[in-house]
């Protein structure tokens, strides 16, 4: 099993859009596998390659809804298609997420209910999934990754304000900062 250390926000490579990927190799296979030893040990239900300091437009994730049904997979070049995101107040308790790249954080925030994700697999396999409730939310964020937008810069005006003094209290927010699944041990 081989952890990557995970960018934190301020890192150039979370706030710059990604890059395609157009080498389909071993390198890339490592890369994948290696972000879902990540994502399993920090623990996620997703991770995006610039998380991981790849300015590549790849994803992982793995998910188990209500139903018991695995979400697993990786989403290579990907494509996301949301239908109209509600308006009002977000959910504290339904609607709240953090992000490994925001460790120990959690706001909550709108997302759409639904949403389709067109991408290509390791084997270069079209595939599409029509999303809702987590799994869509979990693609939105992940896709937000690959566009170098976290979801605390979509944060409503209050809990952006919260999510700021957050990041400036940790000193955050500048280049270079990382942490290790499984190692480091941040302050809640």
């Amino acid at each position: 099993m081989a952890v990557l250390p995970i960018r934190i926000t301020g890192d150039p490579v979370l706030h710059s859009p990604a890059r395609e990927v157009t080498e389909f190799d071993d390198e890339l296979r490592t890369l994948v596998a290696e972000m879902f030893d990540t994502m399993r040990e920090a623990p996620g239900v997703g991770l995006a390659a610039p998380q991981v300091g790849v300015p590549l437009r790849v994803f992982v994730y793995n998910w188990t809804d209500d139903n018991e049904t695995l979400w697993r997979g990786v989403a290579i070049n990907p494509e996301l298609w949301i239908t109209p995101t509600p308006i009002g107040e977000p959910d504290e308790e339904n609607e709240s997420e953090g992000c490994l790249s925001v460790p120990g954080e959690r706001f909550p925030l709108r997302r759409s209910p639904l949403a389709t994700l067109r991408a290509i697999d390791l084997e270069q396999k079209p595939f599409e999934i029509k999303a809702e409730g987590w799994l869509a939310r979990i693609f939105q964020h992940e896709f937000d990754h690959l566009e170098g937008v976290l979801y605390s810069d979509r944060l409503d005006y209050d809990h952006a304000k919260a999510s700021r003094k957050t990041i400036r209290k940790r000193n955050w927010g500048v280049p270079g900062l990382s942490w290790l699944p499984g190692e480091d041990h941040l302050e809640e």
